[in-house]
C-alpha cells in the first residue's frame, strides 16, 4: 500500500456496511478517504469512531450518487480541495422495496437502477476524467457487484426485484469500462468484486446473520485488489461465504 500513502480514494455508500468498513480500513492504510453517503450524520458518526489520529485524513461530503449534478459537483470538490481521486470505490447500492411486477412501481425500479447503474457510470466518469487531466495513469476504480450479477439464484417468497438485473449490468459495465480504458491509453485499473449474502443493512433484519460474510471481509478484498502490482489486475473477484449454496 506504499504507492497509495496520502493519496485520495472516494468510498460511495460510505454511511454504513461495506462501504463504512472500506473508509476505515483505507484511513488505517494510510488513504486521504471522502465516504459519500445521503445520511450525513452517520458520515459524522463515522469520523467520530477513528483513532484521533486519523480523523483528519477522513472527509464526509452528503452525495445522492442517483443524481447526477450531485456527483459532478462533489468530484469537482475533491478535485479543487484534495487534489483528486486516485482511487474510487462505487459501493452505493440499494435493493428496491417493489417487485417488477407490482403495480406503480416506476419510481422503485427507476430508484434502483440511478443507483446501481447510472450513479457507478457517473461516479466512474467523474473519477476517471480527474485522472486524466490530472495525467494519473494508476488509477483504480472498484465496483462492489454480487454474486447476483452473474447468476440468479431462487429465493421462493422474496424474490430479487430489480437488484439482480441492475448487477448484471454492473458485470457488463465493468468489461465495458476496462475496454475503454485501453482504448484511451490509459493503466488505470477496474475491479469488479463479488460478495454473496453480506451482513448490512441491505439485507433484511431478520435474515440469520450466521455464515454470512462480514463487511471487513469485502473491505480487505477492496484492498488487496487495489495494492496488486503494476502488471496485475484483478478483473473480478467472487467471495462467497462457506458452504452457501449458489
Amino acid at each position: 500500500m506504499d504507492r497509495w500513502l496520502n493519496r485520495v480514494a472516494v468510498v460511495t455508500g460510505a454511511s454504513s456496511g461495506i462501504g463504512a468498513a472500506c473508509c476505515k480500513d483505507l484511513v488505517a492504510k494510510g488513504m486521504v478517504v471522502v465516504g459519500l453517503a445521503r445520511r450525513e450524520e452517520r458520515l459524522q458518526e463515522l469520523k467520530a469512531s477513528l483513532p484521533k489520529d486519523q480523523q483528519s485524513r477522513f472527509h464526509g461530503r452528503k452525495c445522492d450518487v442517483s443524481v447526477e449534478q450531485q456527483v459532478v459537483d462533489t468530484f469537482a470538490w475533491v478535485d479543487q480541495t484534495l487534489g483528486g481521486a486516485d482511487v474510487l470505490v462505487n459501493n452505493a447500492g440499494i435493493l428496491g422495496k417493489l417487485h417488477i411486477t407490482d403495480p406503480d412501481n416506476a419510481a422503485d425500479l427507476r430508484a434502483v437502477l440511478d443507483t446501481n447503474v447510472l450513479g457507478v457510470s457517473w461516479c466512474t466518469r467523474e473519477a476517471f476524467i480527474s485522472q486524466q487531466r490530472r495525467n494519473v495513469n494508476d488509477g483504480h476504480i472498484v465496483i462492489i457487484n454480487s454474486v447476483v450479477g452473474h447468476k440468479v439464484p431462487v429465493f421462493p417468497g422474496v424474490g430479487l426485484k430489480m437488484y439482480a438485473p441492475s448487477k448484471h449490468a454492473v458485470s457488463a459495465l465493468t468489461e465495458v469500462l476496462r475496454q475503454e480504458f485501453l482504448l484511451k491509453k490509459t493503466e488505470t485499473k477496474i475491479t469488479s468484486v463479488s460478495p454473496g449474502a453480506v451482513d448490512t443493512e441491505i439485507v433484511d433484519a431478520g435474515k440469520n446473520a450466521m455464515g454470512m460474510l462480514r463487511a471487513q471481509d469485502i473491505a480487505d478484498a477492496v484492498t488487496y485488489c487495489i495494492q496488486t502490482p503494476p502488471n496485475v489486475q484483478i478483473h473480478e473477484l467472487t467471495i462467497k461465504p462457506v458452504g452457501e449454496k449458489f
